[in-house]
């Protein structure tokens, strides 16, 4: 008998893959999920515990409060604002309500996994630029990419997995050259990390461009992962294609409390950021000076191209007595997320053992 049938596209998707988990052995140091490795403030777990209460109600499918919310931080009316349960699914939404079959989607490579995933799932074409040899965008490379069949270019700043950011004038190059009905999303999901002030930031793009969205979430910088929250700055009119495709009540009360609690305890939150950013400049430093080639990074991780090696360095740094968990990438390297100190201290002991 035969079966229903997939569509091609989906029978054909790339496997998303997690960043590595324990299993039944020691508790491992885990660096391969780009997760922050502290908890929510204490107001924050308050705020989910009574969020909590109620699980048995509907969460506002509108989200009215989070919206507002968000408006109000980010600067900008609520019809300038989608949230949807974490950047990937907002992303998703861009992809469904803006593309479809014969379409192309242009992004930099590597970047972030699921890319070419939500491009395949949309229906459209996967267009993959090289990056340039120190990890970077290579923005004129992508500009000329562009076709006629482009409906949407994804800029990664900083870029996931290898860590660089995008300068500010490049980008407005960029935008420059880019046509005015091709979207260009600016995917900001490490944004808080970004210290260099050459670096371009969506605060300052906010109602520049008519064809710009900037893409951002909560599991990052503010730690709820778990929570699955993001959300997308842009033209109102850009927006309402997208906000007509999110899933009907994708985001929980939980998570949604949880958002707002954390918008209200930013200021706090930003110091644990601060301690992130000290850590993987100490981290970045002591890499190098153990002759490791580590590309600049603005996120909170760090990229070791191990080519070759990757394979063996990754389970070297897995068979410790006391397991380090990475994120490799086969024959082309190694994201490893900044932890606490003492994880981060393991980290560069053991890289030290093993050699560049």
């Amino acid at each position: 008998m035969s079966l229903p049938t997939p569509r091609p596209q989906v029978a054909a998707l790339p496997a998303y893959v997690p960043g590595a988990r324990g299993g039944d052995g020691p508790a491992p140091i885990k660096l391969s999920s780009n997760e922050s490795p502290y908890g929510p403030l204490p107001s924050v777990v308050d705020a989910i515990a009574a969020g909590a209460a109620q699980p048995h109600r509907y969460p506002d499918m509108a989200a009215t409060a989070l919206h507002e919310a968000l408006a109000k931080a980010c600067g900008v009316q609520p019809d300038a604002v989608v949230a949807g349960a974490g950047s990937v699914a907002v992303l998703a939404h861009i992809l469904q309500a803006y593309t479809s079959g014969g379409d192309e989607v242009v992004f930099a490579w590597r970047s972030f996994e699921a890319y070419p995933i939500l491009t395949a799932i949309a229906g459209a074409s996967a267009v993959k630029v090289p990056l340039t040899a120190d990890a970077r965008h290579d923005l004129d490379a992508m500009a000329d990419a562009i076709t006629e069949r482009t409906k949407v270019v994804l800029v990664c700043s900083p870029n996931n997995p290898t860590g660089p950011s995008v300068g500010a004038a490049e980008f407005a190059a960029f935008m420059d050259r880019v046509p005015g009905n091709v979207l260009v999303v600016l995917d900001e999901a490490y944004g808080e990390y970004v210290r260099d002030p050459a670096s371009v930031s969506g605060d300052q793009l906010i109602g520049r461009y008519p064809n710009l969205l900037i893409l951002r979430t909560f599991s990052k910088a503010y730690g709820l992962a778990g929570m699955r929250v993001g959300y997308v700055l842009g033209p109102a009119e850009l927006l309402v294609p997208v906000r007509a495709v999110v899933t009907p009540f994708s985001i929980t009360e939980v998570a949604q409390t949880a958002a707002i609690a954390s918008l209200d305890a930013k200021d706090e939150l930003l110091q644990r950021v601060a301690v992130t950013v000290a850590e993987r400049d100490r981290v970045v430093d002591a890499l190098r000076a153990a002759g490791w080639d580590v590309p600049e990074t603005d996120g909170n991780f760090v990229w070791l191209p191990t080519g070759e090696r990757t394979a063996d360095v990754s389970a070297a740094l897995g068979a410790l007595p006391t397991p380090i968990l990475v994120r490799p990438f086969m024959g082309e390297g190694i994201r490893i997320t900044i932890g606490a100190p003492e994880e981060n201290d393991a980290l560069v002991a053991a890289l030290g053992e093993l050699g560049a």
